[in-house]
């Protein structure tokens, strides 16, 4: 598994729920664009759209070495689940509160995937919290790997 884009700020602003992996259907030239590296999925956000799955905000600038004059590097991109994984996301973006967002984009056998977290906006005090609790566990395992 190649890992070709990451999202980890997303983690820091939302309370995982739930992950899922996606096939993305892309063009040819976005698939070769995205295995050099490009784009970024920063602002990008999943929603249901009559039983589709869309990306949305995903900014995948052309590939370098393609002429195409009349590619639009923000359109929305199908994602590819099964009906059963569509329903169970669009019941929790039902909910109040909930997103979904794009973690990673990687290849899988030869395929490009993306995984899709979703989660509910964390408030400014409960980030903090996150924060102090992961400092907490870093300064017991450290205490405990000095005294081994």
């Amino acid at each position: 598994m190649k890992i070709l884009l990451s999202n980890r700020r997303v983690l820091r602003e939302y309370g995982l729920i739930e992950k899922y992996e996606a096939g993305i259907k892309l063009l040819g030239s976005e698939a070769k664009a995205l295995k050099e590296g490009r784009g970024s999925l920063r602002g990008g956000f999943v929603k249901v759209k009559d039983g589709t799955v869309l990306l949305v905000g995903f900014k995948l600038p052309p590939y370098s070495m393609s002429g195409d004059k009349n590619y639009d590097p923000d359109r929305s991109r199908v994602l590819l689940l099964n009906k059963r994984e569509i329903d169970k996301l669009s019941g929790f973006l039902s909910q109040k509160g909930c997103a979904a967002f794009p973690l990673k984009a990687y290849i899988k056998n030869n395929l490009i995937k993306l995984e899709i977290g979703v989660g509910r906006y964390l408030k400014k005090y409960e980030r903090k919290e996150v924060v102090k609790e992961r400092q907490e566990k870093r300064d017991l395992d450290r205490s405990l790997r000095g005294k081994v």
